[in-house]
C-alpha cells in the first residue's frame, strides 16, 4: 500500500555532514506525522526526530538537538534529516517511520523504511 524509501546514508569523518532522505510512494494517503529512528548494533531501536506534517512542529531527542534538522517537503511527500557534526556513536541504521491513513480508510498506521546506514568514522 505504501512503501517508504531512504536514501543519502554513507561513511563520513567525524565532524562531517550528511543528510538522509525519506519518500512515501504508493497508495493515496495522508501523513500524520514522519520520524526518524536509529538502531546501532547490539542496542535498541531509538527515537530520533519527527515533524508533524500539518503544522510542521519538530521533536527531537536530546542527543541530536542542536545538531540534527528534520524537516519535509509535503509535494514530495519526504522528509529529510539534516545530519551536523556528526560523532562515532551516531553511526547506525536510520530508519524512517511515517504515521498515516490510506486514502478510504479510517486505519491509521505506522510504515516503515528498509533503514540506510550511517557509519562516523575516520
Amino acid at each position: 500500500q505504501v512503501q517508504l524509501v531512504e536514501s543519502g546514508g554513507g561513511l563520513v569523518q567525524p565532524g562531517g555532514s550528511l543528510r538522509l532522505s525519506c519518500a512515501a510512494s504508493g497508495s493515496i494517503f495522508s501523513i500524520y506525522v514522519m520520524r526518524w529512528y536509529r538502531q546501532a548494533p547490539g542496542k535498541e531501536r531509538e527515537f530520533v526526530a519527527a515533524i508533524s506534517w500539518s503544522g510542521g512542529s519538530t521533536y527531537y531527542a536530546d542527543s541530536v538537538k542542536g545538531r540534527f534538522t528534520i524537516s519535509r517537503d509535503s509535494a514530495k511527500n519526504t522528509v529529510y534529516l539534516q545530519m551536523n557534526s556528526l560523532k562515532p556513536d551516531n553511526t547506525a541504521v536510520y530508519y524512517c517511520n511515517a504515521d498515516l491513513s490510506v486514502t478510504g480508510t479510517m486505519i491509521r498506521r505506522d510504515y516503515w523504511g528498509q533503514g540506510t546506514q550511517v557509519t562516523v568514522s575516520s
